[in-house]
């Protein structure tokens, strides 16, 4: 099996020596890149055709939002994995809500930052129940439309299968793929092919998308 292509966009030199030098070490991982930038990412991912992105937010010329949001709108875009300080940084929801897949708090240990990559690689989510609650209450924290939203999220929970709904809350309880399949009982291939189901009949790209629908409409 081939390595995990990875292509790391930070304005800090320091932060991308760090992570290539920690990636490095993993055989299964494969540093192809860095990028100075949202602007310079975006040409290096074109031409490196890397599997997961590690993408900073704050950076000049073009910051990581925006840079993850054109890279959904790709063709075949790669996993992107925000690496942000949580507590500073009010964008993260957004770039969630952009497609990405996930993020990581700068301070996290290098052997976490390496199982999530291979967890984002793997199509499971990699955040906690506590860190996806967090994120939710930034969402929702200030909206004014809290019962229209409610309301449509219960109207597309509704229009799932009654598996497919068991997979959705599951995920929204933060469970990867072979934990949900553990606890319904299910093979982990149909448990994907759930998922996928979930994806697009709630119009997601992503997980914690649909652990925001879940809470939306109350069914945390």
């Amino acid at each position: 099996m081939s390595a995990t292509r990875v292509l790391v966009v930070d304005d800090d030199a320091l932060v991308r020596s760090a992570l290539r030098l920690m990636l490095g070490g993993q055989a299964d991982l494969e540093v192809v890149g860095e990028a100075v930038d949202g602007r310079d990412g975006l040409t290096r991912a074109a031409e490196l055709r890397p599997d997961v992105v590690l993408m900073d937010i704050r950076m000049p010329r073009l910051d990581g939002l925006e840079a993850t949001r054109a890279l959904m709108a790709g063709p075949q875009p790669p996993k992107v994995v925000v690496l942000t300080t949580f507590d500073a940084d009010q964008y993260v929801v957004e770039a969630l809500a952009a497609g990405a897949d996930g993020f990581l708090l700068k301070d996290t240990e290098p052997q976490e930052i390496v199982a999530a990559i291979r967890k984002v690689v793997a199509g499971d989510p990699m955040l906690s129940p506590s860190v996806t609650r967090r994120l939710i209450d930034r969402l929702r924290s200030g909206d004014d439309e809290a019962a229209e939203r409610a309301k449509q999220a219960a109207q597309a929970i509704a229009a799932l299968t009654d598996r497919e709904r068991d997979v959705a809350l599951a995920i929204g309880r933060g469970l990867s793929n072979a934990e949900i399949a553990a606890e319904l009982h299910l093979s982990v291939p149909t448990v994907k092919a759930h998922v996928s189901h979930v994806f697009d009949k709630l119009g997601v790209t992503n997980r914690v998308q649909i652990a925001i629908r879940v809470h939306d409409a109350g069914l945390d």
